[in-house]
């Protein structure tokens, strides 16, 4: 049998596979942990009298031993006669990303301090996404003797595995590899364990290989210092066999260390260095598939410093914005990836819309400048000018490629989304009056957004003339299938309003308080359904939570994203209708559910002042609407629920940032900000970025310091006579955008308003 090894004798080879962004997850198993304790996809056992190190039920991370920065796994174990143990290593799954994993060989690095005999390696073994597996096979099978000090690339054809159990093990839909124990040898081994991969068992031709001379460094490397971190970012390198660039480090200046990675599609790197003040130097080299590196770029250095709150929050909305301007972006579309990592061709409506509310957000502060903002947006509007429409309306995700609607959620998903439509149009909207200079480029865009606006037939999905509700879907093969009817209160109050206010296609006033707000037995129902309570299942709560009156909403208020969603552009202060005013009725829900957190009637880990913010987000079990109560909390915190609360709650917001970052650190903290979310009792973090999730935080923090997205999007005349024709009557507005305003906490009242006029 051919031995499948290769010795790495230079230790600074340190690098990525061959693996372009979208391709990645079809290949890796495992490259590296979040955490640096334990490794959150991984479990172990042992029967004595073997043993297995394990840190609460995980295998280990090894920081100062690694293949690919910054760590690795340490599989330490002793095999005694009569007891076993196993290890388990899972693929990390990606929603919206099927299980696909392409090649013909299984690649595995390891590394040992001292010699293991072949023979004393462990057995492996896999398991398909449907619970397949196969017979175990012997590392030894596959490798000589494992020296010491040196990493080793071990190969094992996958066509060498057969199936143990009663179906047929498919290799392309693995789920986890397991090491086990092999032979006794009454002795403690330690084997450090880095980049498992799936791929294909060919090397570069010689004739196409790169010489590493050749191979062109990065160019124009920047490193921008802020209070705990260095963000170094650089140009990716244009007709190159590069896939991934490695990042070096040093402190004093000449030592440098690599210290990460990032493959080729993101050419931004964060570099978590802690308390301030700290100097590093940092240079980049690129890699390509023979593991080879280029020359290393120029020299940059940067600082980090103390900040200011003010410097935080700038800091905070320029690396959610870059989430909408690099990876977050579909590079053919401008339109916005629903999650990063994630299906690439998968762009989401809603969060294009969030997105074209960031991109105001990122011109405005200098991020970027005015004219690569008109570029962007004008991409956007011709990508969304060429999508399949259903009566104006646009479907929940769409091919960045091809403009086609994608049926995400089923088969009958394959029509309208009015909902999404709101959401896209509610960031239209605000950038057709941001973006009205008297130029031709910014005029042209003025009259193509308003023509998008004026052909949503808002009308037609209200089903028929009689109907008291809007209706979510619409397809042109399944009519109105879903039949799912848009009530209050939730994040679709957007929809109502933007109905209302069509200058083409509008819905008559009333149908905000028999929809949205309606008292009818359907939307009673509907109310109560979904919650499991009858707290609030006629649109009026009434009840106090935590000290706090809540005048509309079910329950406790539900998820943070309701406050959210319908306000990044409708100023809830202008909304006060028979029942509430919006922007106080939002401030309590953001209350309730900070003060939920605190008390923590769950006892989960971690959960108080500086860490809350319950809101839908996907956590250890799959994707899940996580609320204040007990059905829906199970212990994972969304970052975005506290951090785009900021106009309601702006001293508890601020706290949660500050934890996030300064004590949770690159944990939580990564390229584009906070991460997805997080849940310190299992010791998981999300490894996604959601495109529903930056936005708001950038958007709502620029509503908290200058009302900016709110201003722009009141100014839209329709909105003005869309006031008036429901009868909202506006609060106080000179709350919004004061930084200045401090907030204590313990001095937030509940919001008094009279009794609604019967």
């Amino acid at each position: 049998m051919r031995i499948a090894l290769r010795l790495i004798l230079w230790i600074p080879l340190l690098c990525l596979p061959a693996l372009a962004q979208g391709d990645y997850f079809n290949h890796i198993v495992f490259d590296n942990s979040i955490t640096p304790d334990n490794y959150y996809y991984s479990d172990g056992r042992s029967i004595f009298p073997s043993t297995l190190d394990l840190r609460d039920g995980r295998l280990p991370v090894d920081t100062k031993t690694f293949f690919t920065p910054p760590n690795a796994l340490r599989l330490q174990w002793h095999s005694g006669a009569g007891g076993s143990w196993d290890a388990e290593v899972r693929a990390v799954t990606i929603r919206n990303r099927a299980v696909d994993f392409r090649g013909d060989t299984l690649f595995l690095w390891f590394y040992s301090p001292q010699p293991i005999p072949a023979a004393d390696l462990p057995l492996l073994q896999l398991l398909d996404s449907e619970n397949n597996f196969t017979s175990p096979l012997p590392l030894a099978s596959f490798t000589g003797d494992l020296p010491a000090g040196q990493w080793v690339q071990v190969r094992v054809p996958l066509n060498k595995f057969s199936t143990l159990s009663y179906r047929t093990f498919h290799a392309n839909r693995l789920h986890s590899v397991y090491f086990m124990q092999g032979a006794v040898d009454d002795a403690t081994r330690t084997l450090f364990v880095d980049e498992i991969k799936v791929d294909t068992d060919a090397e570069p031709q010689p004739d196409t290989a790169t010489d590493v001379s050749e191979l062109a460094a990065p160019m124009n490397v920047k490193a921008q210092g802020y209070e705990r971190h260095v963000d170094i970012s650089w140009e990716p390198v244009p007709n190159q066999p590069a896939v991934s660039y490695m990042v070096y480090r040093a402190l004093d200046g000449k030592d440098f260390q690599p210290i990460g990675l990032q493959i080729d599609g993101v050419n931004r790197f964060t570099d978590y260095l802690g308390v301030p003040p700290h100097r590093a130097v940092y240079k980049v080299r690129t890699v390509d598939q023979a593991y080879r590196q280029s020359p290393f770029s120029d020299e940059v250095s940067a600082s980090t410093r103390e900040m200011t709150d003010d410097e935080l929050l700038t800091m905070l909305q320029e690396a959610c914005f870059h989430y909408y301007w690099e990876a977050g972006s579909h590079p053919t579309a401008g339109a916005i990836l629903e999650n990063v990592p994630g299906d690439h061709r998968i762009v989401a409506t809603g969060a294009t819309g969030f997105g074209v509310m960031a991109l105001i957000v990122g011109v405005d502060r200098g991020f970027i400048t005015h004219e690569q903002g008109i570029e962007r947006l004008t991409k956007i509007v011709t990508f969304l000018e060429k999508s399949p429409r259903y009566h104006g309306a646009w479907s929940h995700f769409m091919d960045g490629d091809t403009a086609q609607t994608l049926p995400v959620f089923g088969i009958f998903d394959n029509g309208g989304d009015i909902v999404e439509t709101a959401f896209l149009m509610e960031g239209l909207l605000a950038a057709r009056q941001y973006f009205s200079g008297p130029g031709i480029e910014e005029s042209s865009l003025y009259d193509r957004i308003t023509e998008l606006w004026r052909t949503v037939e808002w009308d037609w999905y209200r089903q028929n003339p009689s109907n008291d509700a809007l209706v979510w879907h619409w397809s042109p093969q399944w009519s109105w299938y879903i039949n799912h009817r848009l009530t209050g209160f939730n994040e679709v109050m957007i929809a109502y309003l933007l109905a209302i206010a069509s200058p083409t296609h509008a819905v008559p006033a009333d149908l905000y308080y028999s929809g949205w707000a309606g008292q009818s037995r359907a939307a009673i129902q509907y109310r109560a359904g979904w919650s499991g309570t009858n707290e609030g299942d006629r649109y009026l709560n009434g009840n106090t939570y935590y000290g706090i009156k809540l005048d509309v909403g079910v329950g406790t208020g539900g998820p943070l994203f309701f406050t959210q969603y319908s306000y990044m552009g409708f100023d809830p202060h202008a909304a006060r209708d028979r029942y509430t005013n919006y922007f106080d009725n939002n401030r309590n829900i953001a209350l309730i559910n900070y003060n939920y957190c605190v008390e923590n009637p769950g006892h989960f880990k971690g959960y108080g002042p500086g860490t809350w913010g319950l809101t839908a987000s996907d956590d250890q079990l799959g994707y899940s609407p996580h609320s204040p109560d007990p059905a829906d909390d199970n212990g994972t915190i969304t970052p975005t629920g506290a951090l785009g609360s900021f106009p309601y709650t702006p001293e508890q917001s601020m706290a949660a940032l500050k934890h996030f970052y300064r004590d949770l650190g690159n944990r939580v903290w990564d390229v584009y900000g906070p991460r997805d979310a997080f849940n310190l009792t299992h010791n998981w973090y999300s490894p996604t970025y959601m495109g529903l999730d930056q936005a708001p935080i950038a958007v709502m923090v620029e509503n908290y310091r200058t009302g900016l997205i709110w201003k722009l999007f009141m100014s839209n005349p329709e909105i003005q006579t869309m006031l008036t024709t429901v009868g909202f009557t506006a609060k106080d507005q000179s709350v919004a955008g004061q930084t200045d305003k401090k907030v204590d906490p313990s001095k937030i009242e509940p919001a008094k308003l009279e009794p609604p006029p019967q």
